[in-house]
């Protein structure tokens, strides 16, 4: 009887976590550790298992109990270690030998490979999904490369958060945080309290119902009550207004989905500040928190002839796709793979 790492992509349906399961037993296989990952096409499940069977049956068996992009790999004992465990250990390592974060993304990933690249953090060879690029500075990222196994979004999303841990610490954020726009303009970025009801009421009235349109669906010209009260419920999300001069020049959000590793972010930003880089620097703001919260992706639903936001979700490295709805789109992002901060 052999250690396994099996890994599949699966549709999210009720029983079908217990049909590859099944079909595991079936070949006289013991789990010994699951974990499950959300992906772009649905749900990541990994197991480590003693099997009987061979690599290749067992990956028969699983694609025929409805797994898609099945991978088996070798696996050994030391990975039944308690995972949470191992990761913290690993973290405080890193505190102390900050020199070290290849080696420690290796470990974290289990990969084969790390090192640092220099100068361009793009990567010519994605989308190699065994290769993964975390930035850590403008012009500086890690390689990873994993042989045999693709990362998954959610392996990003740990990867970039492990990056932070061993930087050297920030200053606590203050309350009030001040941005500066590529024109020299100072704006005030703060979260969202109930304080701002009327503030957020006339930047709504300011905006034109275009604006408002792409924001909402409709061109709703005052933010109904309710919807006020649950973007400011810390249970459901982290919104933040911008203001400049006393008055909330826009207002971003991101939003918990039922998603396992999944939010969504939205903005409404004033016409006459439009198109100045407000909504690029509150977007970046609101994928720090994602990041910082643990979430693997961030996506934004948008009406498909709001040109703008697409662009900017492009320029933060987020790939658009359809829905089924003809006239909305989505723009995708893995936290792990933004775009870095263009330098000016």
């Amino acid at each position: 009887m052999a250690f396994m790492r099996i890994r599949t992509t699966v549709d999210e349906r009720p029983g079908r976590l217990a049909s590859l399961a099944a079909a595991l037993a079936k070949h006289g296989g013991n789990i010994l550790g699951l974990s499950v990952q959300p992906d772009t096409d649905g749900t990541v499940d990994e197991f480590v298992a003693e099997v009987h069977a061979a690599p290749d049956t067992v990956r028969q068996a699983l694609e025929a109990a409805g797994g898609r992009r099945v991978h088996v790999i070798p696996a050994h004992a030391h990975e039944l270690a308690d995972e949470p465990t191992r990761v913290l250990l690993l973290a405080d390592w890193l505190r102390s030998q900050q020199w070290r974060l290849p080696d420690a993304l290796a470990e974290l990933l289990r990969a084969d490979d790390a090192r640092w690249s220099y100068g361009d953090v793009t990567d010519s060879d994605l989308p190699d999904p065994t290769l993964l690029i975390v930035p850590v500075t403008h012009d500086t990222a890690i390689r990873v490369r994993r042989t045999g196994l693709p990362f998954t979004l959610t392996e990003a999303a740990r990867a970039a958060a492990l990056v932070r841990l061993g930087q050297e610490p920030a200053a606590p954020p203050a309350g009030d945080q001040s941005i500066r726009l590529p024109d020299g303009t100072e704006v005030v970025v703060r979260p969202l309290t109930t304080i701002y009801r009327e503030a957020v009421r006339d930047l709504h009235d300011r905006c034109s119902p275009e604006s408002r349109r792409f924001r909402y669906f409709t061109s709703m010209p005052t933010l109904p009550p309710r919807m006020f009260d649950r973007l400011c419920d810390r249970g459901r999300g982290e919104s933040l207004v911008a203001g400049h001069d006393g008055q909330v020049i826009a207002l971003a959000s991101l939003m918990y989905t039922q998603e396992p590793g999944i939010a969504e972010v939205a903005i409404l930003v004033e016409d006459t500040w439009q198109g100045r880089g407000l909504g690029g620097k509150l977007i970046r703001r609101l994928l720090d928190i994602a990041r910082d919260q643990g979430f693997a992706e961030v996506r934004a639903t948008m009406l498909s002839d709001n040109a703008r936001m697409r662009r900017l979700m492009i320029s933060l490295g987020a790939g658009i796709h359809y829905t089924d709805d003809p006239g909305v789109i989505e723009g995708r992002m893995a936290i792990g793979k933004m775009a870095p901060a263009p330098q000016r």
